[in-house]
């Protein structure tokens, strides 16, 4: 990548002036390529969400800081959960960008963050941090030590390598510390498995019945055309996108990789997302919005992990190019996190999904739960110089539908 380019993203991260990509190109004289536009504008955008929160809990202060909005009659319970919820859920999304390859301004910038990432890691799990987390408290801490542990698996290197080995050992013992909860019969049998899924890569050693029972039971749900149940039926909502697949394929990978694992039934799996992808992709209105159904919309454009989760690993279908799928993953993000109102006048996030609405977020969601958007920004771990950037955009399917352009039509696969 050209110096030219380097000069232009420097200038733009992490909290720039401006809310969208026209506004971006405003700001420079020489006009940048549409690829440099999107990488930059992506990187801008999640540098933006994460900010707050790693800056906070690097310096000891994210209790002290982080609002924590949440429905009526919820204030007190979430405020025990919802800084975990912030620090997984953040790197869950920024992970893959941490260790990316890169190289001028995009290297410093990374390594700043990576920085801050660890420290706030160590903040976390210090019990003499003021901002020591909660890992065992109620239902929710097992949630977001799955994230947590995602996040470390798509970044061994900054997140894991890199760590003192006083904070690897108390990182250790928190994720372990998880294990007193119970989780529920549903998704959440994947929680408990990327927690193991993580001590398995990093120790050695983990619980393989929790990672087994979760991929049986999930084996046992799948309904068909790419799509699972949560728990025994089925829910039209995206957890098949926020939590399901994502989590499943990385879980079987762990275990296929540490040669624990079934590199058939892994085959099966990316069959099965490679199909939700294409789901997804054509879920993408022409305008980036799509249909506000189901639970957890406060996720944002998290809602499309899935589709991001198989461009960052180069598994997507061969029916959707690079192109497409960036362009249809930027009107997106562009769609849920450009709106007003969708961070508060200090950079934290607010509920809603599409600006500010407080009343779409469920009893269990509050400020710490909204960074799960960060899942839609995957890409950012392949380089700038892949073809995922370089491709120039194009219109993705509903676009073309609706444009009048011929596009074959669409089947469901078998098994």
């Amino acid at each position: 990548m050209n110096r030219r380019y380097f000069t232009r993203l420097f200038s733009a991260l992490p909290l720039a002036g401006f809310t969208s990509v026209q506004g971006f190109a405003a700001t420079n004289t020489a006009p940048a390529t549409l690829a440099e536009t999107d990488r930059a504008y992506w990187l801008q955008t999640l540098l933006k969400v994460a900010d707050p929160v790693l800056n906070a809990l690097a310096k000891g202060q994210l209790k002290a800081t982080m609002p924590v909005e949440s429905a009526p009659g919820q204030e007190e319970g979430r405020r025990r959960v919802s800084h975990l919820e912030a620090l997984g859920r953040t790197l869950a999304g920024l992970a893959p960008w941490l260790d990316a390859p890169a190289t001028g301004a995009e290297k410093a910038q990374q390594q700043k963050y990576g920085d801050l990432a660890r420290r706030a890691i160590a903040s976390g799990v210090n019990p003499q941090s003021p901002d020591f987390l909660n890992f065992t408290q109620g239902g929710q801490p097992l949630v977001d030590a799955a994230f947590l542990a995602h996040g470390l698996l798509r970044a061994p290197d900054q997140l894991w390598k890199q760590l003192d080995k006083d904070t690897q050992t108390r990182l250790i013992t928190a994720l372990k510390a998880s294990r007193v909860i119970k989780p529920g019969y549903n998704n959440w049998l994947l929680f408990s498995a990327m927690v193991e899924a993580a001590l398995l890569k990093f120790t050695g050693e983990c619980d393989e019945m929790r990672m087994d029972y979760a991929i049986r039971q999930h084996q046992n749900w799948y309904k068909g055309d790419g799509a699972y149940g949560d728990g025994p039926d089925f829910h039209w909502d995206y957890y098949n996108s926020y939590v399901i697949q994502p989590m499943l394929l990385d879980v079987v990978q762990t275990l296929v990789d540490a040669r624990k694992g079934d590199k058939n039934l892994l085959a099966t799996l990316r069959e099965r997302a490679q199909r939700y992808a294409m789901i997804q992709e054509r879920m993408i209105a022409p305008d980036g919005s799509f249909a506000a159904y189901g639970r957890s919309l406060a996720y944002r454009c998290g809602a499309f992990q899935l589709l991001a989760q198989m461009a960052y690993q180069k598994q997507l279908p061969a029916e959707l190019t690079a192109g497409q799928v960036k362009a249809a993953l930027s009107a997106v993000i562009r769609r849920t996190m450009d709106a007003p109102g969708t961070f508060d006048a200090k950079g934290w996030l607010q509920i809603g999904l599409c600006g500010h609405q407080p009343s779409i977020g469920e009893g269990y969601i509050s400020t710490g739960s909204l960074y799960l958007c960060t899942e839609a920004f995957l890409p950012l771990g392949l380089g700038a110089d892949d073809p995922f950037w370089t491709a120039p955009a194009e219109d993705w399917t509903a676009k073309k539908i609706w444009s009048g352009q011929d596009v074959k039509a669409d089947h469901a696969i078998k098994g």
